[in-house]
């Protein structure tokens, strides 16, 4: 059996939980606290040495990390990868979007605010990060005016990868309200088959 290496606050590791459930991939889900250093510990350092939450070790003992990773391996030969080539190059375009642009500010102003709370460290950095992260989430908007899903004409990887973060945006404080695009796209990806919630 898969065993997923998690963490139910992580929405890196939630876009792997939410791929494997649309597959009906059954896994052993293995929560970590990812603020308490048990992601540091050597026994987690042979798993994953970057220290990081997701993992996935296979059933013949391998393990891939990286989130985007996972779900580009697991999405292949599935109707979550597109079969065509420029709708191909669109998914990674987006995953790569999702890692660089949304990611390091969302996800970040999300769990300085809503879980480690706002130190004199974070403090001053957050007005740059909000500003960041409000510029990719207008990215998204422009995008879903105009298009449903985010790598050609049906849901996809591409759409599991953004959602994750985008979805929880607003215990960061992003008002998603003013993007009823996103909202509506939101709506749409909770409305597929398989879905489950992040704090399942």
């Amino acid at each position: 059996m898969h065993r997923l290496y998690d963490s139910a606050i992580s929405g890196n590791a939630y876009k792997v939980r939410l791929m494997l459930h649309h597959l009906g991939i059954p896994f052993e889900r293995v929560e970590m606290n990812v603020d308490d250093g048990s992601t540091r510990k050597p026994e987690f350092l042979q798993i994953n040495p970057n220290g990081k939450v997701p993992a996935l070790q296979f059933p013949d003992g391998r393990v891939l990390f990286e989130s985007n990773a996972i779900l580009f391996y697991l999405a292949q030969g599935t109707p979550y990868w597109p079969k065509d080539r420029w709708d191909q190059g669109q998914a990674m375009q987006w995953m790569n979007f999702e890692q660089y642009s949304h990611e390091p500010t969302i996800a970040v102003v999300r769990h300085w605010v809503a879980h480690l709370g706002k130190t004199p460290q974070n403090e001053p950095l957050l007005p740059a990060k909000i500003a960041a992260g409000e510029r990719a989430l207008g990215v998204m908007e422009g995008h879903l005016k105009v298009h449903r899903w985010f790598a050609g004409g049906a849901y996809s990887v591409a759409d599991i990868a953004l959602y994750a973060y985008t979805h929880v945006a607003g215990e960061g404080g992003f008002d998603l309200g003013r993007l009823p695009a996103v909202r509506d796209w939101l709506g749409r990806v909770a409305a597929q088959p398989g879905h489950i919630a992040i704090t399942a």
